[in-house]
């Protein structure tokens, strides 16, 4: 028998999924949280660099907004434009989902141009509203940009955690032992059933990979007390449960269960007397791309605070900026390969959206490190 390491993963998305009156999700936390460590890390960098430290709260202000804004309308434009052409209101409910990382970029690098150029000043409890062109002292667009990719890279790997806990921007299957059964839709879906209480998905370990690459599992179901015979639970194990396996587009995402198979299945009772399915299918596990892209970026965080921490003042202007142009978008650009499509006109495609807007991004990123200033050593008097 060959080695299961492959996992199945079905965390609920909800921090308090037992509280009906709160509704809080890793994915907000994890990425709430990134702008916070950020905006420490950033108060510790314009300390060190003899910098106003108010100007953080500023940056940060400006930051959050377009990162959003940016990050929305990528998805937007580059992903579903009709759709969103025929009904613009929806452009605004973000907790549907739907961010674009591209657009986040563009989002940050407006955000930087306008925290560098313009002051502005917002009381609104005293009507007071400042708008002027005004340039930052000492804070240039690609000195203040070098600084603050830093810190977009530890968020990046906050956000794509995030989407690993909410099982979205999944990877192509493995055809391997290896990777991940995202059995979370499964679930979902199964206990979204009137008769069904509870549904469990775990390894199969007596049963091994079949001949396609697809992995073994058991899906046990706890019928409720509506369900009082084996042979009502078998009806609707053979009939409804058959159909959501084989035809229901996300669960065959994740499940192998070909239309023209029988389920092998047995049926018992528990000690509460509920009568209980275990059915024995094959999982398609995938790889964990969320995961491959958020340990990158936390080494690429690494990396570029080490280049700041040691050389700070001597690093020539725009040389975190093009490592992370170059780094980020280039692993991009190769992460997608092992990715699915985010949206069916893809499919049609010889390389994907994601990969067509990091090819720009690499390329800026290249013209920066070719283009260094040196930076002249200061004059001791």
């Amino acid at each position: 028998m060959q080695l299961l390491n492959y996992i199945i993963w079905s965390p609920n998305p909800e921090i308090f999924p037992n509280i009906d009156w709160i509704a809080v999700r890793w994915y907000g936390l994890l990425f709430a949280a990134g702008f916070i460590i950020s905006q420490q890390i950033m108060y510790h960098i314009f300390k060190a660099e003899g910098k106003p430290q108010k100007d953080v709260d500023s940056l940060t202000l400006w930051m959050i907004i377009f990162t959003i804004i940016g990050a929305r309308l990528g998805h937007v434009i580059f992903y579903e434009p009709m759709r969103y052409l025929q009904d613009p209101i929806s452009i605004l409910k973000t907790w549907e989902g739907g961010l674009a990382s591209h657009g986040a970029a563009i989002g940050i690098l407006t955000a930087i141009y306008l925290y560098a150029n313009y002051l502005v000043d917002i009381n609104p409890f005293g009507g007071k509203f400042i708008w002027k062109r005004k340039k930052r002292p000492g804070q240039s667009y690609l000195w203040v940009v070098d600084r603050i990719v830093i810190c977009v890279a530890l968020t990046g790997a906050f956000i794509r955690f995030g989407n690993f806990l909410n099982s979205e921007i999944i990877g192509i299957p493995t055809r391997s032992t290896y990777g991940v059964v995202f059995a979370g839709d499964v679930i979902d879906r199964l206990e979204s059933m009137p008769q069904i209480d509870e549904v469990m998905v775990i390894k199969d370990k007596k049963d091994e990979i079949d001949e396609n690459g697809y992995v073994p599992i058991e899906i046990e179901i706890a019928f409720n007390k509506s369900v009082n015979k084996p042979a009502i639970a078998d009806q609707i194990v053979r009939t409804n449960i058959k159909t959501i396996l084989s035809n229901y587009e996300y669960v065959t995402l994740h499940i192998y269960q070909p239309p023209g198979n029988s389920l092998i299945f047995e049926t018992s009772q528990n000690k509460k007397g509920l009568q209980v399915t275990k059915i024995k299918t094959k999982g398609i596990a995938r790889h964990p791309a969320q995961l491959y892209e958020s340990f990158s970026s936390f080494i690429l965080f690494l990396l570029l605070l080490y280049l700041w921490y040691r050389k700070k003042a001597q690093v020539p202007e725009g040389l975190i900026f093009g490592i992370f142009l170059v780094v980020l978008f280039g692993l991009r650009f190769l992460y997608e390969y092992i990715k699915e499509n985010q949206v069916d006109f893809e499919d049609s495609m010889s390389i994907n959206m994601g990969q067509i807007l990091s090819i720009p991004l690499v390329i800026v990123g290249i013209l920066l490190l070719l283009n260094l200033k040196k930076v002249q050593p200061k004059k001791t008097e």
